[in-house]
């Protein structure tokens, strides 16, 4: 029981940290609420009428560049998981471990400088 007392205390300390913060902004924050404040954040895209032309009854449309930004940063962000092990262990891996993860960063690389060239990264 000794070895979990400072994970607990740990715990203990977020979770207060967290409450904290949030009971202080409660007590303490601004309450000028106004029509802007509101509105549900878009992303930049103006909002909707649920009666206007191109929204749909189940929610409105998004640009497919924003899904492009996801994924694109699903793929770097799996990358770097993969990253952060193999770099704690490099030393105790040897060549082959070297020669994999070349691979692996070269397919990445590939593929970032496909979509660079297919404009993905490009935000107009």
């Amino acid at each position: 029981m000794n070895v979990y007392i400072p994970i607990l205390v740990l715990g203990a300390i977020a979770a207060a940290f967290a409450v904290g913060s949030v009971g202080i902004a409660l007590v303490i924050g601004p309450r000028r609420y106004n029509r802007a404040k509101l509105e549900a954040y878009e992303c930049g895209i103006e909002p909707m009428a649920p009666g206007s032309p191109g929204h749909e009854t189940t929610g409105q449309r998004f640009p497919v560049k924003y899904y492009l930004t996801a994924m694109l940063f699903i793929v770097f962000d799996i990358e770097i998981v993969f990253l952060y092990p193999w770099a704690v262990s490099f030393e105790s891996l040897g060549v082959f471990a070297v020669v994999e993860m070349l691979l692996f960063m070269l397919t990445v690389f590939v593929a970032y400088a496909y979509i660079w060239r297919r404009g993905g990264l490009s935000w107009d």
